[in-house]
């Protein structure tokens, strides 16, 4: 399977809501599998389709040694929470402690469209949060304080990704705070 480039924070690709997949057929498969590779080259816990420059409503998964994947996620979240460090493959070398959900249960199809549930505390819960941001628009630095949104928002302007010029910051669209749910 070939390893694909993984969009940058900037890409409007990463702001844009993903397309349901309402398709399972063999080339839902090759971009389960693209991710999957592309992941685990990274190396990554989670990959989302938009991050590869596919607008559709996939992610694949590592926690714990269970490799995985979800189509078309409908999540449901405990009230307890968690703050962690959180990082993400659009955003290189950047972590920043990120408030989430202490436990998540994700409902969703395989790539064969059979129905799938997956239950998560901690990491797992984490991950599968931050990736079905990833196919709402959401950057996890969006779900950041303002002290540590303003840290990661200096950090992006200073750093250096590759030969790719540092991208613009703009304000997102998404007015949360920290406290979005």
């Amino acid at each position: 399977m070939p390893i694909q480039p993984i969009r940058i924070f900037g890409d409007p690709v990463l702001r844009a809501t993903a397309q349901p997949v309402t398709t399972f057929d063999k080339e839902l498969r090759t971009l389960v599998r693209d991710l999957t590779e592309t992941m685990l080259d990274a190396p990554g816990s989670g990959l989302a389709a938009p991050q590869i420059g596919v607008s559709l409503r996939v992610f694949t998964y590592r926690v714990d040694g269970v490799t995985g994947h979800l189509v078309n996620p409908d999540l449901s979240l405990t009230d307890e929470e968690q703050d962690g460090p959180e990082g993400c493959l659009s955003l290189p070398g950047l972590r920043f402690d990120t408030r989430r959900a202490h436990g998540v249960v994700a409902r969703g199809f395989t790539m064969h469209g059979d129905p799938i549930t997956v239950e998560g505390t901690e990491l797992l819960a984490r991950c599968i949060q931050h990736e079905t941001d990833h196919l709402d628009g959401i950057i996890f630095i969006d779900r950041l304080d303002r002290e540590r949104r303003k840290a990661a928002l200096k950090a992006i302007r200073e750093a250096d990704w590759g030969d790719e010029p540092a991208p613009t910051v703009r304000i997102s669209p998404h007015s949360t705070f920290g406290n979005a749910r």
